[in-house]
């Protein structure tokens, strides 16, 4: 290692000797071990900037140190010597001496502040210092401008001129001619500077004196390369081998000459060995006599030659092959088998539950029509009394004519003006029944909390004081409603519902009390709970009244179908051309086909009980089908969302003549819309009507055009065109 080092020490000699530039000391790669003395000399002879390096790494071995102190203190000894020469000199060689002496210059960057500071030959000029400095800062020198005092410096001027002295410091300000094509900035930030630029060393002389030498600190271009140590696994601090990273440590010569090759001979032994147990064979010979009871008799078997040796190989490999051939068919049977039957399995259960759908659907349609409960299920009454009346009508057509013809229709229409009064009798009690649940309904929507989801899935819940409010009137609501409270819990219940209303001085409040005052009063007196059923009645209407009153009620103002603020009505209203009335956009049908200036939602409804009678639940069922399909599919889709019931009847009855696209099927109730091409959103011009059994299989079709016949393609083209045609004429349906 010791002669790697020395030759690394000559080389970077050499490279210092052939440096033409003063100030290339502090642009060299930076050593990585110690000073060279030797290169400080030629450095010092040459009047060019003085260079040392100092190891950075904090465990460097303390042999590292005393070879530097060494060459320091030769380095010093050198100049002493060169400066304490006894022998007289010219005054030529004097002011060479006095010119290559090195001194302490600061630059500070203007206009940034930054300091740099190098060791500089007082003989050099500025230009030589500018040129330094051009490359440090990689600017060209021509755009620097050095000054001293506030007043620019002549480039031929040198630091001796300037009055500086040797192992002296001056400071000077630098700046840039065109800042903003070159400015002046560090190259190496200074807070990443743990150490000066420069400096001064106390050296030792041989007469027992000390010089003060000026060293410049070369910052190393590039990471020392890890040689080997140990890396702390929590704090990330590394620890180097001492003796990878620094030169060894000289041995203290003892003043003999010392030859050593135990470490590289190896001395050869030979050692005889003996087995522990002798083998030997006996035979029967004179005087020794051995038993051949146990002896065997080998005979000669037949000689077998290589072929017949690899043909029975071949026979044995053609024998496994076979069972292992065997064993694999087995298990490919086995899981074609296993296959089969989980696929008979599968279809099974869809079979079973196509079935169970259908029975569901008829049981709900039994159940519907028996006891009916919503609008749908009176629609489904009507339609069923509009096939009685057309099947009698027909009968009575074909089999009656004159008068007898007549009477059976007016018989007819009899019947027909009864059952329609016994559904419309039925249906004002479901409204009498529905009306507390459908008013608990709209206060609990209106006191409802509001919620909303985190990124996690959680649900957040948030109370504010009107909706705190709003849930203290409904609760007061129920109670006044409730018709099994006795007398003692009726007062209560009364009083607590007069101070509420009485926070707010109207007309509405002083009726409200009138009335609880007069049901407390016939309360004391005994009167029966059957009598005070009208009272309480007004007492639970004027109550709801007070609860929709925004200024008492803040929360139930977005419930209301009439707005607060009439600036709203102006955009808002339409006529209906049947019942001539202003009504808001949500009162009318809203449907794509439909127009905003037609029919209401109650007129629709009631022409559909007196003329048609249709029954939409069907098309109302195939449309959230679709929706909860391309739900699944795509949750950006918007055309299934944009389509309402009267659409997809249109759809359905017009463009695909209520019929499954294989002409297989005509219950409306089987019939689904699927896509045509699985990669397309879903839309009416890419959609096909299929019956249940047959969607499994149109989902499997990857390419409908390789799958199905051209003559099927055109007949599902033409229909998809007439879509298109149909709903692109509708202002209201956005462009896809």
């Amino acid at each position: 290692m010791s002669d790697v080092g020395d030759n690394d020490e000559r080389q970077e000699a050499e490279k210092t000797e052939s440096s033409p530039e003063p100030g290339a000391g502090s642009a060299q790669e930076p050593p990585e071990d110690d000073v060279d003395p030797e290169s400080d000399d030629r450095e010092e002879q040459a009047g060019g900037l003085t260079s040392g390096s100092t190891d950075a790494s904090e465990d460097a071995d303390e042999s590292q140190a005393t070879d530097s102190d060494d060459n320091v203190k030769e380095a010093a000894g050198s100049q002493a010597d060169l400066s304490d020469d006894p022998e007289p000199l010219g005054e030529t060689h004097r002011a060479e001496d006095v010119g290559s002496s090195t001194a302490t210059v600061k630059v500070v960057l203007v206009p940034e502040g930054h300091v740099m500071t190098v060791a500089f030959a007082i003989g050099l000029s500025i230009q030589e210092l500018k040129n330094h400095f051009a490359l440090e800062l990689r600017v060209p020198a021509e755009v620097l401008q050095i000054s001293v005092d506030g007043r620019v410096v002549e480039e031929q001027r040198s630091l001796m001129e300037l009055g500086v002295q040797p192992h002296g410091s001056t400071r000077m300000e630098m700046s840039s001619a065109n800042p903003n094509i070159y400015p002046l900035r560090p190259i190496r930030p200074p807070e990443h500077d743990n150490m000066p630029d420069v400096i001064s060393v106390s050296v030792q002389t041989d007469d027992g004196g000390f010089q003060m030498v000026v060293v410049e600190i070369e910052r190393p271009r590039q990471q020392k390369p890890f040689l080997g140590g140990y890396r702390h696994r929590l704090t990330g601090t590394e620890y180097h081998h001492a003796a990878v990273q620094t030169l060894p440590k000289r041995r203290p010569d003892r003043g003999v000459t010392v030859f050593s090759r135990d470490t590289q001979t190896k001395e050869l032994t030979s050692q005889a060995q003996q087995c522990s147990v002798s083998v030997s064979t006996q035979m029967t010979g004179i005087g020794c006599y051995v038993s051949c009871m146990k002896d065997t008799l080998l005979t000669p078997g037949d000689y077998i030659t290589a072929e017949e040796y690899h043909d029975t190989r071949l026979k044995a490999v053609i024998c496994l092959q076979s069972y292992a051939r065997r064993w694999l068919a087995q298990q490919e049977v086995n899981m074609l088998r296993r296959e089969r039957d989980r696929r008979l399995a599968w279809l099974d259960m869809q079979e079973r539950r196509r079935i169970e759908e259908k029975e569901e659907q008829l049981r709900d349609r039994r159940q519907r029509w028996m006891n009916p409960q919503k609008r749908e299920d009176f629609n489904l009454m009507y339609h069923a009394l509009e096939r009685w009346r057309s099947e009698e009508e027909q009968q009575i057509n074909s089999s009656l004519r004159g008068a007898e013809r007549k009477a059976a229709l007016c018989s007819l229409l009899d019947q027909e003006v009864q059952l329609i009064a016994a559904i419309g009798q039925h249906r004002i009690a479901v409204e009498h029944n529905n009306y507390d649940k459908s008013v608990m309904k709209f206060l609990d929507k209106s006191a409802a909390p509001n919620r909303w989801r985190t990124t996690d899935g959680r649900l957040i819940e948030m109370d504010r004081p009107h909706t705190i409010r709003a849930r203290e009137l409904r609760d007061l609501y129920s109670s006044v409603n409730m018709s099994t409270a006795s007398r003692d819990e009726r007062v209560p219940i009364l009083e607590t519902l007069k101070r509420t209303v009485t926070e707010h001085e109207c007309q509405l409040s002083r009726d409200i009390v009138d009335l609880i005052d007069r049901e407390v009063d016939l309360l004391t007196r005994g009167l029966k709970a059957a009598s005070l059923e009208g009272l309480r009645k007004r007492i639970s209407t004027l109550f709801l009244q007070f609860i929709k009153t925004p200024a008492f009620n803040p929360d139930i103002a977005k419930l209301l179908k009439v707005p607060q603020n009439a600036s709203q009505l102006k955009s808002d209203m339409f006529l209906c051309r049947s019942c001539q009335r202003y009504l808001r956009s949500s009162d009318f049908n809203p449907a794509a086909s439909a127009r905003a200036n037609g029919r209401c939602q109650d007129c629709t409804r009631l022409d559909n009980i007196a003329r048609s009678r249709n029954d939409f639940s069907c098309y109302k069922n195939i449309l959230q089908r679709l929706r909860a399909d391309e739900q699944k599919l795509n949750k950006d889709s918007k055309i299934p969302f944009l389509m309402q019931v009267e659409d997809v009847r249109y759809l359905l009855e017009v463009v695909w003549a209520s019929r499954s696209a294989l002409q297989t099927s005509s219950d409306i109730y089987n019939l689904l819309f699927v896509r045509w091409e699985q990669r397309r959103d879903w839309s009416p011009w890419n959609c096909i009507l299929l019956c249940k059994e047959e969607i499994s299989a149109h989902l499997e079709v990857q390419d409908v055009h390789k799958t199905y016949e051209e003559a099927f393609i055109r007949r599902i083209e033409h229909k998809h065109t007439l879509a298109r045609r149909h709903f692109s004429q509708i202002p209201s349906w956005p462009s896809f």
